[in-house]
């Protein structure tokens, strides 16, 4: 072999030893540096003389690559929910906050008032510890709004990364693809690293699937794991929009394509968040199945409340010997346009009173399907999901109401709401609104009185038993349903001038309302009313107990049956009553006005009640049961509670299986200064080896001139 030779051999063995101690002082140098891949350079044997030096390449398990980006996306999703969905929890279980503590301590003070119904002072307790309910109430319902409003800023800014990583990456991928066709013998190892970076952080705000081009050199294609692009192979991509429709606080994802100079016209999509993985998957799962029915059930809890309060203190005597009225003052909501619809349209709405105990958490879209001169006639009634999704059935059917009567004024639908149309004329067929009565609602409600005297604890009928009744019957109950004054549909025996109907004011022409009972015999009794002398208004025979004794006259009476006028009517009298004892022909009671009585705690009784009665409408499920406010304010604290604990253990759960992840990965694609320092000395001994080839042969050549000279 010659000098030549030896010399071929020499720089080879240089050139290859220099290139190795170039990676791994490289290696060494980025062991610390985030996203870094450790690199290795392939040497192949020269088919003439010497080592080739072969291509630089990152070493990667595209496997372990993948899971580790799918745990990020499960730990960024987890890491989202559970941190909100515990703030949440901690501000619902909060002594301070506690709705519970708030209906104890209103119930309580209404049962010390109850013991001595004149005082004052027991009085306005009572109005205190509810006007501390509500105050618990508007604070919790604050928090949540301001933590939606937080939401939306977040998602805002998630989504903001999300479209400058999507961009980062699309850029990086043509400049590899240009790095790649430039030099075909070396990998771009940088910019490759930094686009894993970007698509590790993109990974950890939404699951995505990254896939190796086959029609570009070094591309990649990035889709989420519903199927929609956002990284195309040619490096053009598509970005995230954050829209709103009817309520502007509810932030949806819509994807706009980006074909930049490309002569195809740009589009865009619907997104579905539930889908979207990672936190910003997260976020919309917080807001979705947590915060959303979080404030609908607060709000209804509050309006279920309020309802039941009026409509019992309404079936009273307050300390003025007046008709109970309202406690609270319920909410009107107004109605929110969808696109399309005009502004100048507008709908309103309000809680039916008496029927908050039927109010669901739901959301309502109304569209107009039908019209007269641009006024509607008919509707569709569709019950939402916080998230904007139909509420089912029992059975998975849309909860939506065809064809609904819409007339002057007020009209009921579905859930205790009644809805009225104010503008008059110009609606069109498909004028579409979201009513959202329960979501803001604790802090909508005012109260309508604060005078103490106004709550009604006495009931304004009285009976009395006759002093010479010989029987042993006696009064076990007065029961009131209906006080409405005037001469509607649903007016009660009440004038509201501090008595009952007499024949002049009685719906009736031949009878005044039901004054008195007389028993004509152990088994049966005959309604007259408070006429001079009265007259008899019905005749009840066989009778077998003695609950409800009106109510049996309304549908067992005879010779005259219960009067038509009466029965036409929907409640009427609105007062009933009950005996037990053994009567005897000639006793008689006589129903009055409850003039005076303040010393009365019927009514008072029958509020302090509402505690334990189930008032709060499970679901929108008609059928089941529902439940009293401490159940539901119980069963929302347990909700999320439960949703905040699997989250933590989840959460726990993702981070560990991520660290398997990474350990699997960093085995191989990681740095060990350990093998790269055993590296470093073998490569320095084979450069030394590799320069002292290349002395000798300098040595060899210079003595082969001198001996031909």
């Amino acid at each position: 072999m010659s000098s030549v030779d030896l010399f071929t051999l020499a720089n080879s063995g240089v050139t290859a030893s220099s290139k190795l101690l170039q990676t791994t002082s490289n290696n060494i140098a980025n062991v610390n540096t985030q996203g870094y891949t450790r690199e290795r350079t392939e040497l192949e044997n020269s088919h003439v003389f010497g080592v080739e030096v072969g291509s630089t390449e990152r070493i990667v398990n595209t496997f372990a690559q993948n899971q580790l980006r799918r745990d990020i996306t499960q730990v960024g999703e987890l890491e989202a929910f559970s941190t909100k969905t515990s703030l949440l929890d901690d501000m619902l279980a909060n002594e301070s906050n506690s709705l519970s503590a708030g209906l104890s301590g209103f119930f309580s003070a209404l049962q010390t008032a109850s013991d001595d119904p004149t005082n004052l002072a027991s009085r306005e307790q009572v109005l205190g510890s509810a006007e501390s309910l509500y105050k618990r109430m508007g604070v919790l319902t604050d928090f949540m709004a301001q933590r939606e409003d937080e939401l939306n800023d977040e998602i805002m800014s998630e989504v903001n990364r999300a479209n400058s990583l999507i961009q980062s990456i699309g850029v990086l991928n043509k400049n590899i693809i240009v790095a790649n066709g430039n030099n075909t013998s070396e990998q771009p190892t940088a910019l490759l690293n930094e686009r894993d970076q970007a698509i590790n952080e993109l990974a950890a705000i939404m699951s995505i699937e990254v896939r190796e081009s086959t029609q570009q050199n070094g591309a990649v294609m990035i889709n989420l794991t519903s199927g929609d692009s956002l990284v195309l192979e040619n490096g053009t991509f598509n970005l995230f929009d954050v829209t709103s429709d009817a309520d502007l606080t509810f932030k949806q994802l819509s994807l706009s394509t980006d074909f930049g100079s490309d002569t195809k016209n740009d589009t865009s999509i619907n997104v579905f968040e539930s889908e979207l993985g990672g936190s910003l998957g997260g976020l919309f799962r917080y807001r979705d199945d947590v915060l959303g029915p979080a404030m609908r059930d607060v709000g209804q809890l509050s309006l279920a409340f309020a309802d039941a309060l009026n409509a019992q203190n309404n079936l009273g005597m307050d300390l003025d010997g007046q008709l109970g009225n309202d406690v609270f003052t319920m909410p009107v909501f107004q109605g929110l346009n969808y696109e399309g619809t005009p502004g100048t349209q507008e709908i309103f709405a309000q809680v039916t009173e008496g029927k908050g105990s039927e109010l669901t958490d739901a959301d309502y879209r109304i569209e107009v399907t039908n019209v007269a001169a641009g006024v509607p006639t008919e509707v569709e009634v569709t019950l939402l999901n916080s998230d904007g999704t139909p509420q089912t059935d029992g059975s998975g059917n849309d909860l939506v109401f065809s064809n609904v009567a819409i007339t002057t004024g007020y009209n009921e639908i579905a859930g205790g709401i009644e809805i009225e149309f104010t503008t008059g004329s110009g609606y069109s067929i498909g004028d579409s609104f979201l009513l959202q009565p329960t979501k803001n609602a604790a802090t909508e409600i005012d109260f309508a009185t604060k005078r103490a005297e106004d709550l009604a604890f006495a009931a304004p009928i009285r009976v009395d038993a006759d002093i010479n009744n010989l029987g042993g019957a006696q009064v076990i109950g007065v029961s009131i349903t209906n006080t409405e004054v005037g001469t509607g549909n649903d007016q009660s025996a009440f004038d509201g001038a501090g008595g009952i109907h007499d024949l002049a004011g009685s719906p009736s022409t031949s009878f005044g309302a039901p004054a008195q009972i007389v028993f004509t015999s152990e088994t049966s009794f005959e309604v007259l009313d408070g006429e001079s002398p009265a007259n008899v208004i019905t005749t009840v025979s066989g009778v077998t107990d003695l609950n409800n004794l009106l109510a049996q006259a309304e549908a067992n009476g005879t010779g005259p049956a219960w009067p038509t006028a009466f029965s036409s009517l929907d409640d009427y009298p609105g007062y009933d009553v009950s005996l037990e004892g053994v009567p005897a022909a000639g006793d008689t009671f006589t129903l009055s006005y409850n003039t005076d009585g303040f010393n009365d705690n019927t009514n008072a009784l029958s509020l302090a009640s509402l505690q334990g009665e189930k008032l709060v409408q499970l679901s929108s499920e008609s059928t089941n049961e529902q439940r009293s406010f401490h159940d539901a304010y119980a069963s929302l604290v347990g909700r999320i509670g439960e949703d905040a604990a699997t989250a933590n253990v989840s959460l726990q759960a993702a981070e560990a299986m991520q660290a398997q992840s990474e350990n699997w990965f960093e085995s191989v694609s990681g740095v060990s200064l350990d093998e790269e320092a055993s590296n470093l000395i073998k490569y320095q001994q084979s450069y030394a080896a590799a320069a002292r080839i290349l002395s000798t042969a300098q040595e060899l050549f210079s003595t082969i001139l001198q001996a031909a000279r």
